[in-house]
């Protein structure tokens, strides 16, 4: 049976095993063996990243043709209106790439968040807001890229769940083994993500 570890990755960590002077890596919180990330986080992301020791359930997880859905928490310069979530809702030419439909709400600020190390900057003069943005993909940078292209740049991003999996009573930097599998396909209402 697959080995399936889900760890709350905190700001700065390199989602990688191999060690890089001065850098924290995913060596240095996970001392498991054999298990590799599904897919990446940004070192200045923060959030779930999953971990496995099978290579065809690491590609199940990881690829976009899967459609396991990614659930992104993002702190945003300013506030954003309906019609720039709509925007982000059909899809954005992001110049390499269009981004796929996907679903974004306003939310309000996490009660279970966590402090960040370093904080963000505080300027008093522009307010910031939370988004959810559900995912079947996961290009590089793409949450980051997608909030700054309608005028909002992303302050902080958090990933608070891959899939059936979520950081939920998971603190920064632990880890936690699970049994729980993906079905073969997430798709969100009536089959898709957006």
């Amino acid at each position: 049976m697959a080995r399936v570890i889900l760890l709350n990755k905190p700001y700065g960590v390199l989602t990688q095993f191999s060690a890089v002077s001065g850098r924290q890596t995913l060596k240095d919180l996970v001392p498991i063996p054999g298990v590799y990330a599904a897919g990446r986080l940004d070192a200045d992301s923060e959030g779930l990243v999953v971990l496995t020791d099978d290579g065809r359930l690491q590609a199940r997880i990881s690829h976009p043709r899967h459609k396991l859905a990614k659930t992104y928490w993002a702190q945003v310069e300013g506030i954003p209106d309906d019609a720039a979530l709509a925007t982000i809702r059909r899809g954005l030419d992001l110049g390499d790439f269009v981004t796929r439909p996907c679903r974004v709400r306003r939310m309000p600020e996490p009660e279970t968040l966590w402090p960040r190390q370093p904080p963000i900057r505080f300027r008093k003069a522009i307010p910031t807001s939370w988004l959810e943005i559900v995912l079947a993909e996961g290009k590089n940078r793409q949450v980051r890229r997608m909030t700054a292209k309608i005028g909002f740049p992303t302050l902080r991003l958090i990933r608070w769940a891959v899939g059936p999996w979520t950081l939920a009573g998971l603190a920064p930097g632990r880890w936690q083994e699970t049994s729980v599998l993906p079905t073969p396909c997430q798709p969100g209402r009536n089959g898709r993500v957006s």
